[in-house]
């Protein structure tokens, strides 16, 4: 089966190319979340990638920033991040990440307050906001790749942290 994919707009390599003010202002938005943000980069990581492997974003699912994996979060631990996450070893904080994160990305209605309460005693408010947005950002961008056609064999790749001055695209 050839996989198709919608092309790039034209003098492009990404669907992104179409309007580089508006992907610049992206980037140093997701920078800025990822960098300067509450929440610890592996939590962010965790749900990132909890987000990929429900959604089946093979881009998603093999990208790792260093930043997370220079705090801890290995190929150990992202193995794990699975249906049965809550009867594997990853630490509390990332279990409850990837909790937050099937509520986020599932059915965010239907969350129990108790559920919600729980959280709210694990994260501070700032770190849940962004957990919340970190799930809810993933989750588009997993889907738009997934529909456009994303690289199903693209290798485990890792890439520098996104920062507000640096695309997470090019490293630049």
């Amino acid at each position: 089966m050839t996989e198709s994919r919608i092309a790039p707009p034209a003098g492009g390599f990404s669907v992104f190319d179409h309007h580089p003010p508006l992907w610049r202002t992206f980037n140093q938005f997701y920078g800025h979340l990822w960098t300067n943000g509450a929440l610890d980069q592996p939590t962010k990581e965790a749900a990132r990638l909890r987000n990929a492997r429900v959604t089946g974003c093979p881009i998603c699912r093999n990208l790792r920033f260093d930043g997370a994996r220079d705090q801890g979060l290995t190929e150990s631990y992202v193995a794990q991040i699975t249906d049965d996450y809550d009867s594997s070893a990853l630490p509390r904080r990332w279990k409850d990440a990837v909790r937050w994160t099937d509520v986020v990305i599932g059915h965010p209605a239907s969350v129990r307050a108790e559920d919600r309460t729980e959280l709210q005693s694990r994260f501070t408010p700032a770190e849940l906001v962004e957990l919340t947005l970190m799930a809810a950002i993933a989750q588009g961008f997993s889907k738009a790749v997934v529909a456009w056609g994303g690289a199903s064999d693209m290798p485990t790749t890792i890439v520098p942290t996104p920062t507000p001055d640096r695309m997470v695209t090019s490293g630049t």
